[in-house]
This record gives structure tokens, sequence and C-alpha cells, in this order.
């Protein structure tokens, strides 16, 4: 068995003639808070229904803490917790009354359950609406009690589809910050949102789905290193621009050298190591360096060239 906490192998899952999922790859581990992205018909809430017990694959299997969770769904209920794009409508019921319904269905009952309702109202700042009615909530605060509701039997791993979806800004940073909290607390998380910024903010991983594949995942950290190797690498000089230009177009692994002034960028074919040889060659040269280093990209930036990638435009 992997190591991996999540992990779902070989999903498919076809509407008709048309195959959401593709034999989809994905994992986990215990207490990131997982970003999932991708273009709209790409297959992420697809993937997030079938990972929370919603609907059922046609092939593949979902292992959490090493149970198959598609063969149990006792243990699928156990431990995930899930909370829409959609809140619902629910009239004439009340905060307390909607978190007290959702603990009956876990079989919790009496005063502990008002006392857990309180302590998750409390973490997702509803703990003064308790006596307000649902539908009298704002949506920011409908889309914080569904998290709260989602959160009454304690699952190992919280799913949340577009939870920041028609938000105003100040809602989607509540939001934002409860969910870090959780994490910070051990919570496991797995998010899908089309808001990059804010994921780049609080997740530690991320994976990219296209076509119902799972085509770039890891950590933040990893994927825009590794993405940023292949930028150009920008040099910026004061002077000797002549030598400067002499001693790159010479280096076997500088491929293209466009100039401007005394910015220099060149598609260079070495990794890291070789990026501070050609550094320390330049400062031998006495070749005075301004800057030195790679474009950089941002999530934004790098989920655009991937989804991208051949003419295909995202939606």
């Amino acid at each position: 068995m992997s190591e991996q906490w999540l992990e779902v192998r070989n999903l498919t899952k076809n509407y008709g003639k048309f195959r959401a999922l593709n034999g989809l790859n994905m994992e986990m581990k215990e207490g990131e808070l997982f970003g999932f992205v991708g273009p709209n018909g790409a297959g992420k809430t697809t993937t997030i229904k079938i990972i929370a017990g919603l609907l059922r694959a046609d092939t593949g299997q979902i292992f959490l803490d090493q149970v198959d969770i598609t063969k149990d769904l006792v243990a699928l209920k156990e431990n995930i917790g899930y909370v829409p794009d959609y809140f619902g409508v629910y009239d004439n019921l009340k905060v307390m009354e909607y978190m007290e319904f959702y603990a009956s269905t876990y079989g919790l009952i009496g005063r502990e359950v008002r006392e857990l309702s309180l302590e998750l109202l409390e973490i997702v700042g509803l703990e003064e609406k308790e006596n307000q009615y649902v539908d009298a909530l704002s949506r920011g605060m409908q889309q914080r009690l569904c998290l709260a509701r989602a959160l009454v039997h304690n699952p190992k791993i919280l799913i949340l589809d577009e939870p920041a979806s028609g938000l105003d800004p100040s809602s989607r940073v509540a939001m934002k910050n409860v969910l870090m909290e959780l994490a910070m607390n051990g919570k496991t998380i797995l998010i899908s949102s089309h808001i990059l910024s804010e994921l780049s903010e609080m997740c530690s991983s991320i994976g990219i789905i296209q076509k119902g594949e799972m085509i770039l995942q890891g950590s933040i950290k990893e994927i825009v290193s590794s993405v940023n190797t292949m930028n150009p690498l920008i040099i910026h000089i004061l002077k000797r621009q002549e030598e400067t230009v002499a001693f790159l177009r010479a280096h076997p692994l500088v491929k293209t050298l466009a100039i401007s002034g005394n910015e220099f960028q060149i598609i260079f074919e070495g990794d890291a190591k070789e990026e501070a040889y050609l550094l320390q060659e330049l400062v031998e040269k006495q070749i005075p360096v301004i800057s030195f280093g790679r474009k950089k990209d941002n999530l934004e930036s790098i989920y655009m060239k991937i989804t991208t990638e051949g003419g295909e435009k995202s939606d």
C-alpha cells in the first residue's frame, strides 16, 4: 500500500458518451490543505462527489488510511465531511435546529449535541447566530454554517467544492481564515476553487485536472520551482555589454539570447547548479552583474500555461 493517506486510483466515470474522468490518479497526505483546480468541465466536481460517496465511479478505487472506502460505505460516512458549492434552502429552521438535525443523522442527540454545535459555530464565527433563521443568513454565513455542519462527526477529511463561489471578498477572507485555522489544528482538507490567488496563500499542495486526468500535482513550492526552471533566465549588468554578449553566445547551455539594453534574457538549459556556475563565470570575467535569476511565475500564470497548452482554452 502507498504511504499516501488518501489515494485515488484509476477513477473513470462516463455520462453517456462523455468521459468525465479518464483514469484519474490523485494522492494526499494526512494534514494537507490540498487545492484542486481545473477548467470548467475538467472533472473536479465529479471527482469530489465520488470521494464523498455521492456518486459511484465506473471503475477505480479510493483508499483512505488504507481502507477502500468505495467498498466500505460506513467508513466513508464516518470519515468524510462534505461542503457543496450550493447551500440549499432551509425555510423556518434556526441555526441551532439545523446543527441538531444534522447531528442526529450521525446518532448524536441531547445536551452533548448542543455543546458541540456551539463549539463548531464558534469555530466558523457564527456563535451569535444560533437563534437566527438559516434562510435569513448571508450567503457567506450560510457557507460557514454548512462547514460547521460538515464537522459535527469530526471527519478525518473535509471536502469542499467551490466554497467561495458567489461570495463577496470579505466572506471569502472569512472562509479562508476558518479553513487555515482548521488545517493548522490538524484537519485534512481538499478544496476545489477557481480563485487561485487564495489557494496559493492557504494550500500546501495542489492538483491540476484537465479532461478527467490529473496532469500535475505536488506542493506549491515544488510546482512553481519546476515550472520556473523552464522559464528564461534574466540577467541585468551594469556595463561591458559586448563581452557579455560574446560570452553568452559561446556558452553551450545558452540556446537563445534576447538583448534589451543591459538586460539579457536567455533560454538556459541547465539546472540550478549550472546556473550558479554561469553566474560565477560572469563574475570571474569581471562583468558587473546587478541581478540574476529565472523569470518567476505565480500559480495563476502556471495554471494558464498548463491548461491552455496545445491551444485549448479553459472556461
